[in-house]
């Protein structure tokens, strides 16, 4: 199995939708393994957007993503981060295509409500940045069998 990092961001937590996306990911079939609230800094988010930090947005892109808490979450599934990523939808909420989190619950590029790694070495990367190996569970899901087919999960 696949894990994969999801940050419901500011946005979503300050607009009520958290309990709303979280669903989403579960009604899928995806494995909430490890979940927490916290508060960003300045320090992590230059890290995690290292590719970012010479950008002229990215003060105001820290500013929002330190306006509340966020929720980190490590979701597990087969294929979970292209899983994670389609369901997602484009970074630009108003290109984000209907059905998508973000086609439905966004009309911006900066606040997209959820943040989601985008290949399985940078979910490695993401997931020890924002969770203690502690923090994540290793369980079998007691609906396993009715998400996935014979030889599909583990």
């Amino acid at each position: 199995m696949e894990k994969t990092l999801v940050l419901l961001k500011p946005g979503c937590v300050q607009r009520n939708l958290m309990g709303e996306i979280i669903n989403r990911f579960e009604r899928r079939g995806l494995h909430i393994v490890g979940m927490k609230m916290m508060q960003l800094d300045e320090a992590i988010l230059r890290e995690h957007y290292a590719h970012l930090v010479d950008r002229p947005f990215f003060p105001k892109l820290a500013e929002s993503m330190m306006a509340s808490p966020v929720v980190a979450m490590a979701i597990e599934g087969v294929d979970a981060v292209q899983v994670v990523r389609t369901m997602v939808g484009a970074t630009n909420g108003r290109e984000a295509a209907p059905g998508t989190i973000r086609g439905d619950y966004s009309m911006s590029n900066q606040q997209n409500i959820v943040h989601a790694s985008d290949s399985t070495s940078n979910a490695q990367v993401e997931l020890a940045r924002f969770f203690r190996p502690e923090e994540i569970f290793d369980f079998k899901a007691a609906l396993c069998g009715y998400v996935y087919g014979d030889g599909e999960g583990a």
